[in-house]
């Protein structure tokens, strides 16, 4: 055996196989030590950052969005402390028995879990945590702690939960919060790039005043810092990182408050009496100077049910409803003005001298124009009438005359600095602009020249003409304040936590109508007044449209108006609207101001499909503004109330039933 060890000639063959064997070592040495340094040197930073994520877990803590309170401190919205279910993707064990346990507790179907969480494991990754459902009740919560331990990747977390207390009531205004989309996403982080940054999961406001004070309320979100186990469950409460060194929570910043131009009591009086006279549409209330007081959009919805969580069917019947309940009627429902269009072309008519205050004007039941017969409210006509009683009667056929008189193109110079085919510039998202139409409008719109018949149409608002509720209310504010044409507002301003004052809105009036205007017309006080005393006759004259809807002590100033959803024949256009199926039924507005004599607060309501302005919206009208000085002017109501019990004991009142015209 020694012999062949130490033979040298036997060992010389075994040299290569020795060089081979020390070069495989020095290769793999080699490998191992680039692998070593490419994992410590190139990748530790990531690896760390791996092992970090497994190891300690990191919460984003949502802060608090800021209130909405009304012009008195009244809160409209707040936030609730709730709990939310939450699934971190990468402890789940199996997927299809976690969603089979929490199907059951949560209500939800075990495959929309499933189909939850793989759409969020796509879009945003393994470690993104998937928000199944919010506001969780307590038996909820009792529940899912009891099978917590043995449901890998499942947590219970506290969450801040928005809260509208009016629930339907404004709704379409304050708007809704809801989790922010993969599309939103970049957009919203383009928009706030410098202020906030979004992520899957964050709640955000989709509409109304939530969305247009995003940048205002929304807070600074904080941080918490757990460490956990493999399966995800939390182990100690003092966190290291990886240094030994504790790792620190950052604390939310609250959200700033805003404080809104509306007053509560003057916007649930406005919804009472919609839900009350069983109305669809708008009402809406703002005070001369353009502070908003209330804002009504039916049908509605409640916003709790989009910070809480709904489900599809109830999403589908909201979106299906033909009444829109998710539409804000105030500012997107354009609907042809009928009658309250006519003080607009009175003024027009006045300033251009085509009647005077004491003119009078034949106004019988039919009016023939290019051999076509144009029909009044009142088949009997109203004979030899003035401007005043044109108004107060809603004669259609005296403003026939004046549309013929006055052309559109003259019509539109006076009607559209008025505020009528043009966006109010209320802070509101998506409000349209409705349509005040002229030669130029018809020819770049349509392709068409404007024909004469079509002047009838306009001076009574239908044909082409449509306004919003908000348009309607800042064009009789115009006329009852002589001529100021003014910005509606709702937010008045935003303040801290301490109440400090960061912004503050102010009123602004966006044209004088007594100064020359770009469409090269110019309107007299004196013009103005003829106006608004036809007005005042329309709710206190004794044919006044809207006689029937006083409130005690407070003389107000409007006009009522009946605008058709589509035309029919001359043996119909008398007949019963309320017979008829709802989608032909006319619409009903009431606009007015009151004082009549110096406006503080106007009110403009469609009443959708109604019939009469009279009935279908005057009474609405009367209640908000009754509520409104019932609270700030209760003396006017008192002396009211004594002289109409006056009246009362020498002459009994006669039910309201539809007048004359509107």
């Amino acid at each position: 055996m020694s012999d062949y060890v130490n033979n040298p000639d036997e060992a010389k063959e075994y040299y290569p196989r020795y060089r081979l064997f020390y070069i495989a070592v020095g290769i793999t040495f080699v490998l191992f030590t680039t692998r070593l340094w490419y994992l410590q040197i190139i990748t530790g930073n990531e690896l760390r950052e791996f092992s970090e994520k497994n190891r300690i877990k990191q919460n984003k803590i949502s802060a608090p969005r800021g209130l909405m309170l009304d012009r008195n401190g009244k809160v409209l919205v707040e936030n609730l402390p709730g709990f939310e279910a939450i699934l971190s993707p990468q402890y789940i064990e199996n997927l299809e028995v976690t969603a089979g346990a929490l199907g059951p507790i949560l209500n939800m179907e075990a495959d929309k879990i499933v189909q939850k969480v793989q759409k969020s494991r796509k879009q945003n990754g393994l470690f993104a945590q998937v928000r199944l459902k919010e506001n969780l009740s307590r038996e909820e919560v009792f529940r899912l702690k009891r099978i917590r331990l043995d449901t890998p990747g499942l947590e219970i977390r506290e969450s801040i939960v928005r809260y509208y207390p009016l629930k339907e009531d404004g709704a379409q205004v304050f708007g809704y919060v809801a989790e922010i989309s993969k599309r939103q996403i970049p957009m919203m982080n383009e928009l706030y790039k410098d202020v906030f940054f979004f992520e899957q999961g964050d709640v955000i406001g989709k509409s109304g005043l939530e969305e247009t004070l995003e940048k205002d309320i929304r807070g600074k979100d904080g941080l918490s810092f757990i460490q956990v186990d493999a399966h995800g469950r939390e182990t100690i409460t003092q966190t290291p990182n990886i240094y030994g060194e504790q790792i620190r929570d950052q604390e939310p910043v609250h959200g700033n408050n805003a404080v809104l131009t509306i007053d509560r009591d003057v916007q649930e009086a406005a919804f009472k009496s919609m839900m009350d006279n069983q109305r669809i549409g708008a009402a809406f209330a703002m005070k001369a100077n353009g502070e908003v007081l209330a804002w009504v959009s039916t049908p509605s919805f409640n916003p709790n049910d989009f910070s809480t969580g709904f489900s599809s069917q109830t999403w589908s019947r909201l979106v299906n409803d033909p009444f829109k309940p998710l539409r804000n009627k105030v500012i997107q429902d354009y609907k042809a003005p009928g009658s309250t269009f006519k003080p607009l072309v009175a003024v027009a008519a006045l300033q251009e001298k085509v009647v005077g205050p004491n003119t009078l004007v034949a106004a019988p039941g039919v009016f023939m124009f290019a051999r076509r017969p144009y029909h009044d409210s009142n088949r009997n006509g109203y004979g030899m009438i003035t401007i005043f009683e044109a108004i107060e009667r809603s004669s259609n056929v005296f403003f026939f005359k004046m549309g013929i008189a006055l052309g559109v193109d003259k019509m539109f110079a006076y009607i559209n600095p008025m505020g009528i085919g043009q966006k109010t510039g209320v802070e509101l998202a998506r409000e349209v602009a409705g349509t005040m139409p002229n030669s130029e409008w018809k020819k770049g719109a349509m392709g068409e020249e404007w024909q004469a018949g079509e002047n009838l149409s306009t001076a009574i608002g239908q044909g082409f003409v449509e306004a919003t509720p908000i348009q309607m209310a800042v064009a009789y504010n115009a006329i009852g304040t002589e001529g100021k044409v003014v910005k509606p507002f709702v937010i008045r301003k935003i303040i801290d936590q301490e109440g400090k004052v960061l912004k503050e809105n102010f009123p602004q009036v966006v044209r004088d109508l007594t100064q020359p205007q770009k469409t090269g017309i110019q309107v007299t006080t004196e013009t103005f007044k003829i106006v608004k005393e036809g007005m005042r006759r329309v709710a206190n004259g004794e044919r006044g449209t809207a006689k029937w809807w006083k409130v005690p002590g407070v003389p107000m100033a409007g006009k009522t108006g009946t605008a058709q959803v589509m035309n029919f024949s001359a043996d119909q256009i008398y007949a019963s609207c309320i017979a008829r199926p709802i989608h032909m039924r006319h619409h009903g507005w009431f606009v007015a101001w009151a004082p009549a004599d110096n406006p503080e607060i106007t009110v403009a309501v469609l009443a959708e499909h109604s019939c009469h302005g009279n009935t279908g919206a005057a009474p609405i009208v009367r209640d908000i503004v009754q509520a409104y000085f019932q609270k700030y002017h209760p003396q006017m109501i008192e002396e009211g109330l004594k002289q109409q019990n006056i009246k009362r004991a020498k002459a009994p009142v006669v039910a309201p039933t539809t007048t004359e015209g509107e």
